[in-house]
């Protein structure tokens, strides 16, 4: 009895001697990555391949509204590391000087209208009828909140510029202005070269009808989508795509995808009626759809940041978005001399633009553009998808 006391002695000790001299696991640096919503997916991808190749790295995803992503630096003054946007011209107008100073483009999409096969007049919207088919009282449609997100107010545009395409001045008001509760005002005017439109939008936007349903993020119309609770909403393409959604196509003069039709975009400006946040500009240019990243000044973990977005923009991590069906452009960067330098050795050659090239006139500057020595293909919408 007293050799198997000796004996469960002897084990209990080399226990704790096992316990106090084995090492412990390594505690993972985290990487915070706030992102577009629009992102869920190919941001998704794009965590789990940086973390096989980075296995001490621990990044945590957060998804928002794009002006919401970038208010987690702004205002609420989060730890992140990349804040990544469906609109680039939110970064130099909401962080510069402040809170960045440089931003790479590196993705784009179209505006398309989501449905489901249990959607009211599925088999009878086209390209040419849409607008009539989602004014019918029994219809109802979702969009984001423009005051938070670049597909909410990306929504408005695309059907203000189908009112002059389309050669009818009810659309805007059928489906979207005339169903809320606070009201919006368009100001029309001619540059000379045809109309223009400034939209202004209130502070709070709430439903005066059921027609419309609103919610703070494009992501979040998903589900009403599936559950049947809306019959139509105004996507991202790659959104649609990704989840297994119909979708209509729009011309090309109105979904925003085209730089050839830019000045008939531009034509179009929003204007939003912030008042608590100072940080958020208030006016949106209609540009074609171009997203873009940053690394913020406070960053916890810079360095790593500049990891993890040399990984994104490289022709792996492009690959990774075009494979989840997000498409992808060169990357080009402004203000080069700013970027960290690894990320400079990605993007060397430089080009330069004019002011308002970022689209809003209250960050209208110089800038100078830097594309990759040799440049990946640019491949935009692939039908087959």
């Amino acid at each position: 009895m007293k050799a198997i006391h000796v004996l469960v002695l002897v084990v209990i000790a080399a226990a704790i001697v096992a316990t106090v001299y084995l090492p412990h696991e390594q505690e993972k640096t985290e990487l915070k990555v706030v992102y577009a919503g629009s992102l869920v997916v190919p941001f998704g991808e794009i965590e789990k391949q940086f973390e096989s190749t980075h296995p001490d790295v621990d990044v945590q995803m957060e998804g928002h509204g794009s002006i919401q992503a970038i208010r987690q630096v702004t205002d609420l003054h989060d730890g992140v590391d990349v804040v990544v946007v469906a609109d680039e011209t939110l970064i130099p107008d909401m962080m510069y000087d402040t809170h960045a100073d440089w931003y790479v483009r590196f993705a784009t999409n179209q505006m398309v209208i989501a449905y489901t096969d249990g959607s009211r007049y599925a088999r009878k919207i086209n390209d040419s009828n849409w607008y009539e088919i989602l004014s019918r009282p029994d219809v109802t449609l979702g969009f984001s909140n423009p005051m938070l997100d670049a597909c909410g107010y990306r929504t408005l545009m695309v059907t203000q510029l189908a009112e002059w395409h389309y050669d009818n001045q009810t659309i805007f008001d059928d489906l979207i202005a005339g169903n809320l509760a606070q009201p919006i005002s368009v100001t029309m005017g001619d540059d000379g070269d045809g109309d223009t439109a400034i939209v202004f939008v209130p502070e709070t936007l709430s439903p005066r009808t059921e027609k419309i349903v609103i919610r703070g993020g494009s992501v979040q119309l998903l589900a009403l989508l599936d559950l049947g609770e809306i019959d139509y909403a105004f996507l991202y393409k790659s959104m649609a795509e990704q989840h297994g959604l119909r979708f209509l196509e729009l011309p090309a003069e109105i979904d925003l995808s085209s730089p050839e039709y830019e000045d008939d975009y531009k034509k179009v400006t929003i204007q939003l009626g912030f008042q608590r946040f100072t940080s958020v500009g208030a006016k949106r240019e209609c540009k074609p759809i171009f997203y873009g990243l940053t690394i913020p000044k406070n960053a916890t973990s810079p360095e790593l940041a500049a990891e993890f977005v040399e990984f994104v923009i490289s022709e792996e991590g492009l690959g990774v978005l075009w494979d989840t069906k997000q498409p992808t452009v060169s990357p080009v960067a402004d203000n080069p001399d700013k970027m960290p330098d690894m990320l400079r050795s990605v993007v060397v050659d430089e080009i330069d633009v004019f002011a308002n090239s970022c689209g809003f006139g209250d960050v209208a500057r110089n800038k100078r553009l830097i594309t990759p020595a040799a440049p990946l293909s640019i491949t935009r919408f692939n039908s087959a998808w």
